[in-house]
């Protein structure tokens, strides 16, 4: 039976995924193919590539997005994606898809033609730093002819990616969306951050019954998606919250 996985965007809040990558491991569920949009596409090639969810969240902790080496110069943005080429590079030394132990797809979006873009071969690193690449916050990533923002404008939570290939496909969505105060919409990309949410949401919920298992940690609207503080919090409701769907699941759940 193959089983798939799909990992939605969400930025810090993709730190759940790694939580409910040791809930699969310890339930002797391996998935077989993999898809991801943003955070989800960096933590489902870590993962792809063999890392450890120990390791993976110490990476996630370690990264200091605003660091100054990390600034956009002359670019439309505040972050500079290429900046973490050179440490993506270290972890991913052969850079090129097909160097991963599982297949994997993640989406990105062509801000030039306003087309999505499956990137699944050929160089890997661009194409995560694409996906990730936050509209605003992060400048746009350069790849070929294209020119890439994250994913999740287009497709968050691409589990139709994987649809028609798995027999058995689990789904993470850690952008829960729910009313927020007008407090707190207090800049610009506060601004964007909800106007994105509030799409991702309206495309992303209609795809929740193509997942044959759902792990939808709902506590994680409580985060924002660029605070980089309760990462460990996160990661163990990630962990829990996947255990329940397992349970839940218990029935029809392929084990190794």
């Amino acid at each position: 039976m193959k089983i798939a996985l799909t990992l939605s965007g969400g930025g810090y809040r993709g730190i759940a995924h790694v939580g409910v990558l040791k809930a699969l491991e310890e339930a002797g569920i391996k998935p077989e193919a993999i898809s991801g949009t943003s955070a989800g596409a960096v933590v489902g090639a870590l993962y792809a590539n063999g890392m450890s969810t120990g390791d993976m969240l110490n990476f996630f902790k370690s990264i200091q997005l605003f660091s100054i080496g990390n600034l956009a110069f002359g670019k439309p943005g505040w972050v500079d994606p290429d900046s973490f080429y050179d440490r993506f590079r270290k972890i991913f030394p052969a850079d090129d898809f097909a160097a991963l132990k599982i297949p994997l797809q993640v989406t990105a979006t062509d801000i030039l033609n306003g087309e999505l873009k499956i990137f699944s071969e050929g160089p890997l690193i661009k194409a995560l730093l694409a996906s990730a690449a936050f509209p605003g916050f992060f400048a746009p990533v350069e790849v070929g002819k294209g020119y890439y923002v994250d994913g999740g404008v287009l497709n968050n939570f691409p589990v139709d990616l994987l649809r028609e290939e798995a027999e058995f496909l689990i789904g993470v969505y850690v952008t829960p969306f729910g009313p927020t105060e007008k407090s707190k919409i207090r800049h610009s990309i506060s601004v964007l951050d909800r106007v994105l949410k509030i799409k991702s949401a309206t495309d992303s919920i209609r795809k929740f019954d193509m997942c044959d298992m759902l792990v939808y940690p709902k506590e994680l609207g409580r985060f924002s998606t660029f605070l980089e503080n309760d990462l460990d919090t996160i990661f163990e409701l990630g962990y829990q919250e996947a255990k329940k769907s397992i349970e839940e699941a218990s029935g029809s759940l392929p084990v190794s």
